[in-house]
């Protein structure tokens, strides 16, 4: 059991800034210092997606909690702070200031880190890529951004994508931009970072068309040396797979067989994978070596995406070891009310494609034990979630053995996560409870309660101080 001195405790919560004008500022920061425990803030600042910036977006399922103002919030999106043009210049993007008219005005980090700072909590900023069009999450109905669709991933029929290119040079110095303003124009205590995309291997499994082919990318694959059109020819015969698979095709040795056959066959696609791959992780690179050459004594850490420990080629794909190169601290996702929902989800592309001659129940104890799970059976995980005391404990075990020392590990606990279906496992004061005690018990160096406080109820939050009071850390 790990028990923080109070100089190393780390009870952080991600934060809107939609809270901060519906509560006021000292209500909210005295609320989840006295009530909570909280001592970090994990404040997000620039977003269009209504889960990172707005109020809660699963009120038809959950209710409004029990503070905040309780109806929806037409975000727009955009920056909830002051860009400094002088960062900018060179960026298509330099007016990217929200035109919500509920922050008219308003800069939430002047707002919120004074204040904070007064009562000894800290102010990191909390920012998610790609920031646009995120579906089913709250995102705004229209990016009020001129441009910017040039600036999108083209798949590999040529069709303009949603999710911005890493590859373009103007969407990446204005990613630069953007954290270095903030890094150097405000007294933030540090920086959360969270990358979460679909390679082209996951799009071909869910049943889409990979990028990203756009004139940027093709110059960078050219660069290295990389054949793009037989990369795309390949990418081609695995997206006809997937779809015959999808479609019902029955295969003489199964679509498992036929899908790694059809890899061996056109290794290019993996090529492409690789590429499409490292230049998302550049891009996660670049910032961390950004924020070090500005602040060296700034921590910068990873939120990390809960598809990596649910697909198996995804957790091949980033490995702890690997990301504390760029990575003070990472924050593994575990919302363990809401994870059979996503492992049903996640599964459900595999069901699809690769894993269609698997029963639900038979493919999930197979992935279970190669993935290190030992939950409910397939059946009942929807309706009961993951349990605290395995789920979140070993997967903080997990984060532990991989970083090796090399970066803190803050769990990600889920505290009222959306549910998109009334089937899904509620959250509760016990669950929350619990996973905060697994998260110690694993030997983890904090948490950071996620991922919104203004869907969160103040009576399951009390489990956080109940689990704090419990370990002599309140």
């Amino acid at each position: 059991m790990t028990n923080p001195n109070a100089d190393d405790r780390f009870v952080g919560i991600q934060i809107s800034p939609i809270s901060f004008v519906d509560e006021g500022t000292d209500t909210v920061l005295d609320t989840l210092q006295n009530r909570v425990g909280v001592n970090v803030l994990m404040l997000g600042t620039v977003s269009w997606l209504g889960l990172k910036s707005g109020r809660s977006i699963s009120h038809e399922l959950d209710g409004w909690p029990d503070h905040g103002v309780p109806e929806p919030y037409q975000m727009r999106g955009g920056a909830y702070f002051d860009p400094d043009p002088r960062y900018y210049e060179d960026t298509f993007m330099a007016d990217y200031r929200s035109r919500d008219p509920e922050f008219a005005g308003k800069d939430v980090l002047k707002m919120v880190i004074p204040e904070a700072h007064e009562r000894g909590m800290k102010v990191f900023i909390e920012l998610m890529e790609p920031f646009f069009k995120y579906a089913g999450h709250g995102s705004a109905g229209n990016v009020e951004i001129p441009t910017l669709a040039q600036a999108m991933e083209v798949d590999l029929f040529g069709r303009i994508g949603d999710s911005p290119s890493t590859s373009n040079p103007g969407y990446r110095k204005w990613i630069h931009s953007m954290i270095e303003d903030q890094v150097r124009n405000h007294d933030i205590d540090g920086v959360m970072w969270c990358n979460e995309r679909n390679s082209p291997l996951d799009t071909l499994i869910q049943g889409g068309a990979p990028g990203d082919f756009s004139e940027p990318a093709r110059r960078e694959a050219i660069e290295r040396g990389i054949n793009v059109e037989a990369c795309r020819q390949a990418l081609l015969r695995v997206y006809d797979v997937m779809q015959e698979a999808a479609a019902g095709k029955q295969f003489p040795d199964g679509a498992l067989v036929e899908f790694v056959r059809v890899l061996l066959d056109n290794p290019e696609a993996l090529v492409w994978e690789k590429f499409w791959l490292e230049r998302n992780k550049d891009l996660d690179r670049e910032l961390y070596g950004l924020v070090k050459w500005c602040k060296p004594d700034l921590p910068f850490g990873l939120n990390v995406w809960n598809r990596n420990h649910f697909n198996l080629i995804r957790r091949a794909q980033w490995p702890w070891a690997e990301q504390t190169r760029y990575a003070d601290f990472v924050k593994p996702i575990t919302y363990q009310h809401q994870a059979g929902e996503v492992w049903d989800r996640e599964l459900g592309y595999f069901r699809t494609t690769l894993l269609r001659d698997f029963e639900p129940d038979e493919a999930t104890r197979g992935l279970f034990r190669i993935l290190g799970f030992n939950e409910a059976p397939y059946e009942q995980l929807v309706a009961t979630g993951m349990d605290p005391d395995t789920y979140v404990y070993g997967q903080c075990e997990d984060a532990l053995r991989g970083v090796a020392g090399a970066a803190k590990v803050y769990m990600g606990i889920g505290v009222d996560a959306p549910r998109t279906r009334p089937e899904t496992a509620k959250c509760s004061k016990d669950i929350v409870y619990r996973s905060v005690m697994a998260t110690y018990r694993a030997g983890g160096h904090g948490v950071v309660l996620s991922p919104n406080y203004a869907s969160m109820h103040l009576t399951h939050l009390d489990g956080v101080a109940e689990a704090l009071d419990e370990l002599g850390m309140r």
